[in-house]
């Protein structure tokens, strides 16, 4: 394996691809992931368009944070980047173009596992330029004291995450998840964890538009309400679920079981290692999370390329 502290940059050998559906705008997608020359960092393209362009996945590009993370560029959008960002950020992968045939990612099973196997499969060449990493000298700190949000960004020798968050479940209670050798431990530890919501959010986020390909398998639903039984029957037609929807002894719509006992908190640091690839530029320092969703992450994006706008300028990122 290539040590996470390697110094050239890196891209894929060959393309590889998933298909499924968008987990908001239900529409089946192709996504590519294809070798970039140095220096590219990482673009998404839809092919469905003629002409459309290669869009930097940068913040300036992000326009909306609903449910998750979608860019934009001379009106084409991309919507949900945040799990093929992640893979791609959490496997040290420099320069890469994403290619879609639709409007968004497909979700596959809610986690990153299937982009980290495609990317596996793709092999990883050694370029030749140097690596551009933002090296953390002063810390960035983002809070919102009525949502209780707070994210830090220290100094650290590597690239490091920790998150807590605290629900007042008992299926939940208080998570913790800490990454400190992102290289060795994201394909295995943070990868496979699926996206969750809570029942009591399921019908508003159908009324919004939202969740068009949802379905319970690509995604953990958490019972946080009673069930009566009209509603079960309202959930299968609302879901165009075939199969008996049970409310789960563990608090887990069909008794689904999780990846791992804190596997909430390992999607919210999945989401956050995407999220954060919309600096542009990898980073060395040590983030820690507190409650924090795509808005506060996006927002905490935003602080930290402020602060250090000189080396942005500086290295025309």
């Amino acid at each position: 394996m290539l040590k996470s502290n390697h110094k050239q940059q890196r891209t894929i050998k060959e393309a590889s691809s998933c298909t499924g559906v968008g987990l908001h705008t239900g529409v089946e997608s192709k996504i590519t992931f294809k070798p970039a020359p140095e220096n590219y960092g990482i673009r998404f393209k839809r092919t469905d368009i003629k002409g459309s362009p290669a869009i930097k996945a940068d913040i300036d590009h992000v326009v909306d944070i609903s449910r998750g993370t979608t860019i934009e560029q001379n009106g084409v959008r991309i919507h949900t980047v945040e799990h093929a960002l992640a893979a791609v950020s959490g496997l040290r992968i420099d320069n890469i173009l994403i290619e879609l045939t639709s409007k968004e990612t497909p979700v596959m099973d809610g986690s990153a596992k299937d982009f980290v196997e495609a990317l596996h499969s793709s092999g990883q060449i050694t370029q030749d330029e140097n690596r551009r990493v933002l090296p953390i000298r002063n810390a960035v700190t983002y809070s919102d004291t009525v949502k209780e949000i707070d994210i830090h960004v220290i100094p650290s020798n590597r690239f490091r995450v920790t998150f807590m968050v605290d629900y007042p479940l008992p299926q939940l209670g208080t998570q913790y998840e800490a990454i400190y050798n992102m290289e060795e431990d994201f394909a295995k530890e943070v990868a496979p964890a699926r996206t969750f919501c809570f029942m009591s959010e399921v019908e508003m986020l159908k009324e919004q538009g939202l969740i068009k390909g949802g379905t319970l398998e690509n995604a953990v639903v958490i019972i946080d309400k009673e069930i009566v039984p009209d509603e079960i029957d309202h959930l299968r037609t609302l879901f165009n679920i075939e199969e008996t929807i049970i409310s789960g002894a563990n608090g887990i719509l069909n008794d689904k079981v999780l990846r791992y006992r804190n596997e909430p908190v390992r999607h919210k640091t999945l989401d956050l290692i995407g999220d954060l690839a919309l600096l542009g530029v990898p980073i060395k320092g040590h983030v820690t999370a507190a409650r924090s969703g795509h808005a506060s992450n996006v927002e905490f994006v935003k602080m930290i390329r402020q602060e250090y706008a000189d080396y942005f300028k500086e290295n025309k990122i």
